[in-house]
Formats: structure tokens, C-alpha cells, sequence
């Protein structure tokens, strides 16, 4: 990704509130067979201090990707969306898009069933909990041994993030009165409406 000082997100903690709100993520990797790409979601080791990801493959995407053998990338897309220049009120202007995205970079280590039996758990309760009557992957014996049987089919990992590269493109280079005639588009109920961008915006500010 292209290297803009005006527009690199360089907070840790936003950093890290991006991927735990945008889970769902895009893990490419270079091969001698040519780039792999797959997508899937990912969970932040809370436990620890530093950027570490964890997550799961479905068989054989781990030997597709060759997993724990050199470095990956995992990116993250945050909020974005379409902005017009007939919201600027200046002339000229051009079009442009506005979006926050997290490129992880890292080597996976490969865990065994049992870890990654915590880690689909993780996962599960993670999405689970917002739920009025939560799913549990161990609520009865029954799904209990069915998950055990399942967690062969996949292949749990965790990444310690050696690299960040992250953007937060979200009309920075705007006099505030434009921005804020942004803001009211996106928060309109016109066709480019985007109320996810418009709170990061605010949030960015």
C-alpha cells in the first residue's frame, strides 16, 4: 500500500478497535505456487499486549498457504464509501474514496487441536454473546462431541504482527467546514448515506 504520512493511522489502540470491529479479513500469501488469498475471520489476543491475531483455516487452506512457513498478510477493511465533489461546495474538485484499512503482516504459528478447539470456541462465543439466547459450541454433551469431531477439519493459528501498515483516509486534507458538509451527506438519507463512515470520521477527528 502507498505510503502517505497525511493519512497513516499510526494509534495502536485504533489500530486495534478497527480488527476487533471488522473482523472478517482478507489472509494472502505469497507461495511458490503464485499468491493464495482466503478470507476469514479474526480475533484479538486480548491477553496480551502486543498485536497478535488469532484464527482458524478450513483443511487445506493451511497447506495452501503453506502456514507457518514464512510471512502473511492479513488486511482488514474498515468503514469506506464513495464521496462526491458536489458535497465540497469549492471548485475545482474531484471525486474520492474515503476508507480506513489494516495491513498485518506476520508468521503464523500453528496451534494444536486442543488450542484451536479454545480458539473456534473464542470465535463462536465472540459473535455469539450480542445474542438474545447465545449459541454455545459445548452447551450440551451432544454439540460437545460433535465440535470435537469438527476441530480436525480445521487448523488453528496465532500471529504475532511483526509489520503494520494502516491507513485512515477520511478527508483529512478538508477545511472542517467541508467536512462538515460531508458528514451531512453521509449521514442523510441520500444514495451514498453511510452512517458506519460518518461515525469514524467524527471518531477520527
Amino acid at each position: 500500500m502507498r505510503e502517505n504520512p497525511g493519512y497513516a493511522l499510526t494509534d495502536p489502540q485504533r489500530v486495534k478497535d478497527l480488527i476487533r470491529r471488522h473482523p472478517w479479513a482478507t489472509l494472502a500469501s505469497a507461495t511458490d505456487e503464485g499468491v493464495v488469498i482466503s478470507h476469514y475471520p479474526f480475533l484479538l489476543d486480548e491477553v496480551d499486549d502486543d498485536l497478535v491475531l488469532l484464527s482458524h483455516v478450513g483443511r487445506p487452506d493451511e497447506r495452501l498457504h503453506r502456514l507457518g512457513e514464512s510471512e502473511v498478510a492479513v488486511v482488514f477493511s474498515g468503514p469506506s464509501g464513495y464521496i462526491s465533489p458536489s458535497w465540497y461546495g469549492v471548485s475545482p474538485a474531484v471525486p474520492t474514496w474515503n476508507f480506513a484499512t489494516v495491513h498485518a503482516y506476520g508468521t503464523p504459528e500453528i496451534l494444536s487441536d486442543e488450542q484451536n478447539l479454545a480458539v473456534l470456541e473464542r470465535l463462536v462465543d465472540h459473535f455469539e454473546d450480542p445474542l438474545p439466547h447465545p449459541f454455545r459450541m459445548r452447551g450440551t454433551l451432544e454439540n460437545a462431541a460433535y465440535a470435537e469431531r469438527i476441530v480436525h477439519g480445521t487448523v488453528g493459528f496465532r500471529m504475532r504482527v511483526t509489520r503494520v501498515v494502516a491507513k485512515d483516509k477520511m478527508s483529512q486534507d478538508k477545511p472542517a467546514e467541508v467536512v462538515e458538509r460531508i458528514l451531512g451527506e453521509l449521514e442523510s438519507s441520500g444514495p451514498y448515506a453511510n452512517p458506519a463512515l460518518a461515525r469514524w470520521m467524527r471518531e477520527a477527528r
